[in-house]
């Protein structure tokens, strides 16, 4: 017989021993659901191109947030679709704009049970679908949507919001919007800046969900291109100098090395965005029986939290608490 090599078979015999030597675990405080909730339906409309998600009416997102709350994770991050858009998105700040309704609403029911993150962005509410205001030469600009982007905080704030989190990714967008809050006197909302989000391939999903495709041309101009990283810590490191408590990178599998980076350079909470594209792929090849579905849920969490996320926002998120409580 053999001797003298390392066994790493040891620890790995048993499902008992295997838990016990596990470097990363996944537990439901982990996780927050994206939500959206449309204004004007009578019914939850599924998203065809997500199986398992919806476009909530305002009851059904107060049904899915009691149920998430029960599941134990840490929160909803909430999108809106409303009736009527227009240029410069006056949904997004309206007192009666479906997201600031069901913030409202929310918090009435939930109270601190669960944080409730409001998505900060002007693509939903656009009629052009790009994430700020348009120049008649089509040019999204930048600081004129700076100003847009503080009074949405400040609405979303009053309506009940314990977080928002700025989208966008225009520049000055972080002191803007702390600006705004702590004029506003909501000194003690934080920011969770999407400080590293990039022009991805993977939100084909997610428009078809928010119905904020843009009408003409790309988001190139502002969200990251792909090949770059070292660019990812400039975005993390300005956010930060501009109020940022926490940040976030989008896409999540896609940019874990992004992640890794991100994590190990800040000492502020860092999170992660599951997209959409990435949440597509595996429910349909599990559809297909190519892959075996909660594995791989489990699996791919598990390698954002592995890579440094603290927190992950995923579609899966209460099938997932669900999943590792019982595990």
């Amino acid at each position: 017989m053999t001797a003298g090599f390392a066994r790493g078979r040891r620890l790995r015999s048993t499902p008992a021993l295997r838990r016990m030597t596990a470097q990363t675990r996944l537990a439901p405080a982990d996780l927050v659901l994206p939500v959206f909730v449309k204004q004007d339906i009578a019914e939850p409309v599924p998203i065809n191109s997500m199986p398992g998600v919806v476009q909530h009416t305002l009851d059904s997102l107060r049904k899915a947030a009691h149920e998430a709350a029960e599941a134990g994770i840490s929160g909803l991050m909430l999108f809106g679709i409303p009736a009527d858009k227009d240029p410069v998105g006056s949904q997004a700040d309206a007192a009666d704009g479906i997201v600031n309704v069901a913030l409202q609403q929310l918090r009435a029911d939930l109270g601190d049970e669960l944080v409730l993150l409001a998505d900060l962005c002007l693509c939903e509410y656009t009629d052009h679908g790009h994430c700020g205001v348009v120049t008649p030469a089509g040019v999204v600009d930048n600081d004129p949507t700076l100003d847009r982007y503080a009074a949405v905080a400040v609405a979303q704030a009053q309506a009940g919001a314990h977080l928002v989190a700025p989208s966008g990714m225009m520049d000055g967008q972080v002191a803007a919007i702390r600006a705004g809050l702590d004029a506003a006197a909501y000194t003690e909302v934080p920011i969770l800046a999407y400080a590293a989000k990039y022009a991805s391939g993977f939100y084909g999903p997610f428009r078809e969900a928010a119905e904020g495709a843009p009408q003409f041309g790309d988001r190139s101009t502002y969200q990251m291109d792909p090949p770059n990283a070292d660019e990812a810590l400039r975005e993390v490191a300005q956010d930060l100098a501009e109020g940022a408590d926490a940040v976030m990178v989008k896409p999540a599998l896609p940019y874990l090395d992004i992640v890794a980076r991100v994590a190990d350079a800040v000492d502020v909470p860092v999170s992660a965005y599951q997209v959409s594209g990435e949440y597509a792929m595996v429910e349909a090849a599990a559809a297909n029986g190519w892959v075996d579905r909660e594995r791989a849920i489990l699996e791919t969490l598990t390698a954002i939290r592995r890579a440094g996320a603290g927190t992950v926002l995923t579609y899966w998120a209460v099938e997932a608490a669900r999943l590792v409580s019982r595990s």
